[in-house]
């Protein structure tokens, strides 16, 4: 049995944890658990930590159970939060399920044999029958009033700088939450749960239950909220969420936000994220210390975590992609990109439409650069670029003989114009 809170220890991932888990889990094989709201049919970066939590859990020879709250995601949990969420009908919570699966299964094995094979459960199965009365009957006289108020993430919203109050359906979220760790004790003995460090209310709510309606003993183990050094949030960009469906966030800008690490980050991530050993750390981040222009802990931290959530053909794509503008990239590596990923990674560069009829017939390269996109303020400025050597279209030097016609496009719908090393141009086709 390997140690798992050595393991998550060494990897910066143990916020806190209750006495006597390490004990327990160095006994035999245990069962733990890691909740997750099923709101979009996507995991995010965010829920990552979570989920390296089970798998090192699995690693460490134990069972890892997936908890998709299909119940609990019908409520909204207040924790963290300083507004009520929306709520979701079942039809959507299952859709929603069923992908998060998918997702979950590159990380954690479902299928096999093992007596510590992964489980995908829902709450909503086990909560769906259960009548208010019999609730409040059977869970909530086990638990005051006072102890849920003492909850921070209660005690938040109920301050006086909170913008609005908190519902009873949040209020009672802790109870329905420490419900699921009682069924899983009973039904699945689990004697573990973990998540963020702003679970621990909820987390120690249902060891409370355990103890006081089962009789038993159950632990809680909470890792830290992930930040960024510059203070901005974890697992955000410009364009919200950084998703693991790659319609979503594609394969390309999901390594460009990992390659874009700062320096501090990046030396924290790389425990996190991957499962790289502690001496492959140590010899990397002693190698990037000697060198940081050569940002060797971020193209390890991008490219491990590339392929482990998307695949190793989806990374090769992103580097040349990613090459494009900053390597010496080819009209054939161009002509490689599908459509999107062309225009992600020209986004925010300067576009004109010409219409395909003009491209057929041919177009000079100097009304190319001046009258058909503005690229250039005239013609002469056009000639004099031409002459010394500065104009490439889609990555090739050209000279003012040069036509633009259909064999120039790139997905039969781009041209790629770039003066000198840094400006660039694109031309879409119509």
């Amino acid at each position: 049995m390997k140690n798992f809170i050595e393991e998550v220890t060494w990897r910066g991932m143990l916020h806190d944890v209750m006495p006597g888990t390490e004990e327990h889990l160095m006994e035999q094989m245990r069962v733990a658990y890691v909740g997750i709201d099923p709101t979009a049919d996507s995991l995010h970066i965010g829920h990552l930590v979570g989920v390296m939590l089970l798998k090192h859990f699995q690693l460490s020879g134990h069972k890892p159970l997936a908890l998709v709250g299909g119940a609990t995601g019908m409520i909204g949990d207040p924790s963290g939060k300083s507004n009520e969420r929306n709520l979701l009908d079942e039809a959507t919570l299952r859709h929603n399920q069923e992908a998060i699966k998918g997702q979950l299964s590159r990380f954690l094995d479902f299928t096999s044999d093992a007596a510590n094979a992964a489980e995908l459960v829902n709450n909503y199965d086990w909560m769906k029958n259960f009548s208010f009365l019999e609730f409040i009957r059977d869970v909530g006289k086990h638990i005051t009033v006072n102890y849920m108020m003492a909850k921070d993430s209660v005690k938040k919203r109920l301050s006086s700088e909170a913008a609005e109050g908190m519902s009873f359906t949040e209020f009672t979220y802790q109870l329905v939450q420490g419900y699921d760790f009682l069924h899983l004790y009973r039904d699945k003995s689990c004697t573990l749960q973990m998540g963020g460090s702003d679970q621990w209310g909820n987390i120690t709510t249902g060891t409370e239950l355990v103890r006081r309606i089962a009789g038993g003993k159950a632990y809680a183990l909470t890792c830290p909220l992930i930040t960024k050094a510059d203070g901005t949030k974890f697992g955000k960009s410009e364009g919200g969420n950084i998703w693991l469906d790659a319609a979503r966030t594609s394969p390309y800008k999901f390594y460009q936000y990992w390659l874009n690490t700062s320096d501090v980050d990046a030396e924290k991530y790389i425990k996190i994220f991957t499962f790289l050993s502690k001496a492959e750390i140590e010899e990397l981040t002693e190698k990037h210390r000697e060198a940081p222009h050569l940002r060797l802990l971020q193209k390890r931290l991008a490219e491990e975590i590339t392929v482990m959530v998307h695949s190793k053909e989806d990374l090769e794509n992103a580097i040349k992609a990613s090459g494009i503008l900053f390597g010496n990239a080819t009209a054939d590596d161009l002509k490689q990109l599908d459509e999107a990923t062309f225009l992600e990674v020209f986004d925010g560069v300067p576009q004109a439409e010409i219409a395909k009829s003009e491209i057929e017939v041919g177009i000079n390269i100097v009304a190319v650069l001046n009258e058909k996109t503005g690229f250039l303020k005239s013609n002469g400025e056009a000639r004099r670029a031409l002459t010394a050597n500065s104009i490439s279209v889609n990555r090739e030097k050209v000279t003012e003989e040069f036509v633009l016609s259909t064999k120039d496009l790139i997905n039969n719908q781009f041209v790629l114009l770039q003066s000198g090393k840094k400006n660039y141009f694109v031309i879409r086709v119509k």
